[in-house]
């Protein structure tokens, strides 16, 4: 495996204004000023620029639960792109499990969680509900799933800890810090995410700095790296960390795009660790990814 490889471990992509209007519409409008800045092309002019040899593409919100924008870029980007699909509660057991495995086929490679998807006062871990259903069949398949804990971990985090009991093979991968943001509540859902290091399939990325940052931290995020990355580091230890940028959110932040790509390759010594961090670890996860050339 070509752990010396960087991955983005969580970025989107979406259709253009253009495109939206003729071949992919959307289920909700992207901000104005990146409507036309997150497609595959802007993506990969981006990634080439800050060494980004892979990407691993989640679901947008804006298309929602119609992966044909994602699908389509991975199609003609098959060893540049994979994907993570969302998964809708709103189905069946039996249609969700089924739909997984249908796009696993088409190069997705995990599923998103999106506990606010969810219908108020149902959880994702419920006996009767596709949610449980889905988790389980990922640890079958060995596909990991992520859980945006968008309005904070504490929230989700006895739903998270059922999911885990009730299928300790799943990898189980907390986006972006697990939203543990520089501040008082963040400092103490930040204690709830170190004690998910016990649960040895539990990973997090260490994606979308800018969301994390509270009121007292900006770029290059020191703050982040003292009180969130290198307790990270102690307790998850370099596998069970991922780089990830949130583009094209990330764009509009100081550093954008490439900054916050060196920044997480800075904050680890040049070695096996930082390649596991970097690429290895999503590689692992995910399967590898190579170059090839433009599929046409």
């Amino acid at each position: 495996m070509p752990t010396a490889s960087v991955i983005d471990s969580h970025l989107h992509v979406w259709a253009t204004a253009d495109e939206s209007s003729s071949l992919f519409p959307y289920d909700k409008a992207p901000p104005p000023l990146l409507q036309d800045l997150a497609s595959p092309e802007a993506l990969l002019e981006r990634m080439e620029d800050a060494g980004v040899d892979g990407a691993l593409i989640v679901q947008p919100i804006n298309h929602k639960f119609d992966h044909s924008y994602v699908t389509h870029a991975i199609q003609r980007y098959p060893h540049k792109f994979k994907g993570m699909l969302l998964h809708d509660p709103s189905l069946a057991a039996n249609f969700a499990v089924e739909r997984v495995e249908q796009l696993v086929l088409s190069g997705y490679a995990g599923v998103r969680f999106n506990p606010y998807l969810w219908p108020d006062g149902s959880l994702m871990s419920e006996e009767s509900g596709s949610g449980l259903a889905v988790y389980k069949r990922c640890g079958e398949m060995n596909v990991p799933v992520g859980v945006m804990c968008f309005k904070g971990l504490g929230l989700h985090f006895d739903d998270i800890l059922a999911l885990i009991a009730k299928s300790p093979n799943t990898v189980l991968i907390l986006d972006h810090i697990g939203f543990c943001a520089l501040d008082d509540d963040g400092d103490r859902t930040f204690d709830q995410l170190l004690s998910l290091a016990a649960y040895e399939n539990v990973v997090v990325k260490v994606s979308a700095l800018f969301r994390n940052t509270g009121e007292v931290d900006s770029y290059p995020y020191d703050g982040i790296k003292q009180r969130r990355f290198i307790p990270l580091m102690r307790e998850f230890g370099p596998r069970r960390l991922m780089m990830g940028t949130d583009f094209p959110y990330v764009i509009e932040t100081e550093g954008s795009y490439k900054g916050a790509v060196e920044i997480v390759r800075s904050w680890v010594p040049e070695g096996d660790d930082r390649d596991a961090i970097m690429g290895g670890n999503a590689q692992r996860l995910f399967g590898s990814w190579k170059s090839c050339e433009i599929i046409t």
